[in-house]
């Protein structure tokens, strides 16, 4: 987590030069997307590069913020405009996002925690729930 400055500086420099085909979390073997989102406040276009669980059709995104205290910005984002974009491995499509809740969100969370067992210690370092979206084709 003390490193995310620098992996999040190289990962976009990776996605531009390769136009979203490689990443850093890719070359560790897992699943990457780049995800825009309107600016809630701004209106504009935001991306970021995020890890992701594919979940069949769906994919799950989790706010962990590299476990930081606050939520990222996306999360905001999405929470005020569930429409957003996705690239994954250079191929971009539109999204709708839900954000789960209840026991929705306890089920996933421990399926999160068997695909990437960090956001366990993320979470444990932002002393916050972290926010689970689902994004659907859309």
């Amino acid at each position: 987590m003390r490193l995310a400055k620098g992996i999040i500086w190289l990962d976009k420099r990776l996605h531009r030069m390769f136009g979203g085909r490689v990443t850093l979390v890719g070359i560790a073997g897992l699943p990457s997307l780049r995800l825009t989102t309107v600016g809630r406040k701004s209106g504009l276009a935001r991306s970021t590069n995020l890890l992701y669980f594919p979940d069949g059709d769906r994919i799950v995104l989790v706010g962990s913020n590299w476990g930081r205290e606050r939520d990222p910005g996306w999360t905001f984002n999405l929470h005020a405009n569930p429409e957003a974009s996705v690239v994954v491995r250079g191929r971009e499509f539109a999204v709708h996002a839900q954000a789960l809740k209840g026991e929705d969100y306890d089920q996933m969370w421990q399926r999160l925690l068997r695909f990437w067992p960090g956001y366990e210690m993320e979470r444990d370092a932002a002393g916050r729930e972290l926010p689970i979206f689902v994004l659907t084709r859309g």
